[in-house]
């Protein structure tokens, strides 16, 4: 009798397991299965224009994209993380713009599209291409801030971090990295309490660009983003300017 019960007692606890189980699976793939599509046709119409007489040649190798200034052997790439549950090809616009100053740009795509889940994708490449001398890691929003605890692991190995509405976890404050750091003025998104205690943990020579105008979402090309503020800036010039901070820090920092 206490043998059948024992044995009645275990498959409760089973079924109530699997059942736990299915439920917070089911959760999951529903929050991740809602997410910001990037805007059509963005990474269309950036193969249609990558021609090598726009200046940029775009190739798809496994699960990223390639931005190569055409006709050129560059020497700096960065590689950037996309936002949390935001489709990493509404970067593409960006990407285009930075590749075409004569930069690599590798555009990751992340798992269940949260950078969480792979944040030392950036190490694959780097240990890939020794053609490149120079390299930055960077991203947006949460992108931004697994870019950030990568840095930290390999601080030595990257030539700087650029950040997107985002904001490091770990201490960066006694790390030689050079970092830029770039916000929109109207970013309602990005907790700004928790920016400022990011800001402790920087190095203390960093940079930090204000976007007058800009919110969270423009950085990408993916349209509104839930909770953020009303840019008084276009997409396009906010990016632009996001490209040419960046591309400006890269000179600036080899």
């Amino acid at each position: 009798m206490k043998s059948k019960m024992k044995m009645s007692l275990w498959k409760k606890i089973a079924i109530i397991t699997a059942s736990v189980l299915v439920v917070m699976a089911g959760a999951f793939f529903i929050y991740t299965g809602s997410y910001y599509h990037a805007e059509h046709p963005v990474l269309t119409e950036a193969l249609a224009q990558a021609d090598g007489s726009k200046g940029v040649d775009i190739t798809s190798k496994g699960n990223s994209y390639f931005f190569t200034p055409s006709d050129q052997k560059p020497e700096t790439a960065l590689i950037f993380y996309p936002g949390g549950k935001v489709e990493y090809t509404a970067y593409a616009d960006l990407m285009q713009i930075i590749a075409k100053e004569g930069y690599l740009c590798i555009l990751v795509k992340m798992p269940f599209n949260l950078a969480v889940f792979d944040m030392n994708a950036a190490k694959d490449y780097m240990d890939t291409y020794d053609t490149i001398k120079n390299w930055y890691v960077g991203g947006h929003s949460l992108g931004g801030a697994m870019a950030a605890e990568f840095a930290a692991k390999y601080s030595s190995r990257l030539a700087g971090l650029i950040l997107l509405g985002a904001y490091p976890a770990s201490d960066l404050s006694s790390s030689s990295l050079k970092v830029l750091s770039m916000y929109g003025s109207m970013d309602q998104v990005m907790n700004r309490e928790k920016f400022k205690e990011g800001l402790k943990m920087m190095p203390k020579v960093h940079e930090e660009i204000v976007i007058e105008g800009g919110n969270h979402a423009q950085f990408g090309s993916y349209g509104k983003q839930k909770g953020d503020g009303e840019a008084a800036v276009s997409q396009e010039e906010q990016q632009n300017t996001a490209a040419k901070e960046i591309t400006g820090f890269m000179s600036d920092n080899p």
